[in-house]
């Protein structure tokens, strides 16, 4: 058994919180052979991708005093480059590029379309990552949601800030908190707004501040529509923006009827994967590119958010929803 994981270079990755070298170790923990590319590593001959790939070890690790792994040096070790056939030489493949899904990501899914049409799973599934735009997904469920707006128009965006009273404005292709900005209703918003939208020229994602999160943002890690575990993150210390795990949280009522909203879609388009952030019972993000977070919350509380993924994923254990049905 053998899994391929096509990311971004290997030796960028922090080993101490990075959710794609935890699920290599997890793999790696259940004796699975893993494999590592970069997009560029990829290529299409007579209709069959092949990909340039190196085997990864990782050296032994311990669960640290916060939500990072100590590592020794060094911590992993890659092996000779290897030309396979992905479709013939493994049984999954895991695609963790980092967002924004930009034209180099974009390219990299319609080659592993190839891969997937070959029979070997894909996850998220190439098509999938293409459709559901995380920014954007929360706008099929806007009854789940806080007040929103999408627009490149700094002028609407204070408006909406009016309305409110405060609305935190993100990049419609941002990530990892960066361009994040909290406006308030004051004389500052209007330039906060244009310096957010690029003068017009950039489309940004507003949403209703939730002063409720400084009792934690709730991440909700899914697995083919189904919550394996639930951490709480909260603001850093002078920052509005969301830190690390800090404690695990209670799945509540509320967070059930998102999920039961959102699983039918995710599972249409082959999203396995992903990572719902809620405040306050309200749905703010859907991860779906390279969900995160199942390392540092493995790390700081003792799960096994990264093992459970991929033994699910390689078939190896079986649902919850799936024992229930045996046992009936």
């Amino acid at each position: 058994m053998s899994v391929l994981v096509v990311a971004d270079p290997w030796a960028g990755l922090d080993p101490s919180i990075d959710a794609t070298v935890g699920l290599v170790a997890a793999a790696q923990d259940l004796g699975v052979a893993v494999r590592v590319c970069t997009p560029e590593d990829l290529s299409v001959v007579a209709g069959r991708v092949r990909a340039t790939a190196r085997p990864v070890t990782l050296g032994p690790r311990a669960r640290g005093a916060d939500h990072r792994w100590l590592v020794g040096t060094p911590w992993s070790r890659l092996g000779a480059p290897q030309v396979v056939d992905v479709a013939d030489a493994v049984q999954l493949v895991l695609l963790r590029i980092d967002p924004p899904v930009d034209d180099r990501y974009l390219r990299t899914t319609h080659l592993l379309d190839l891969v997937e049409s070959a029979g070997t799973r894909v996850v998220n599934r190439p098509a999938g990552v293409r459709d559901l735009q995380e920014k954007l997904l929360t706008l099929h469920f806007p009854e789940l949601c806080p007040a929103t707006l999408v627009t490149a128009d700094p002028a609407e965006v204070r408006r909406f800030v009016a309305a409110h009273g405060a609305a935190v404005v993100k990049p419609v292709d941002g990530f990892g908190g960066l361009d994040v900005w909290l406006l308030r209703d004051d004389g500052a918003a209007l330039a906060l707004a244009q310096s957010a939208t690029g003068g017009g020229r950039r489309h940004v994602v507003a949403q209703e501040y939730l002063p409720a999160v400084q009792e934690g943002n709730k991440r909700l890690f899914l697995l083919d529509g189904e919550v394996v575990g639930a951490v709480l993150r909260h603001p850093s210390p002078g920052d509005f923006r969301i830190d690390a795990p800090s404690a695990p949280a209670v799945v509540d009522d509320a967070d059930r009827r998102i999920v039961a909203a959102i699983a039918p879609l995710l599972a249409r388009h082959g999203v396995a994967m992903a990572g719902l952030d809620v405040i306050d019972g309200r749905l703010i993000e859907v991860n779906v590119t390279c969900p995160g977070g199942t390392a540092k919350a493995d790390a700081l509380l003792g799960t096994d958010l990264s093992g459970a993924y991929v033994r699910r994923l390689l078939h190896l254990e079986s649902s919850t929803r799936q024992k229930v049905m045996a046992a009936s």
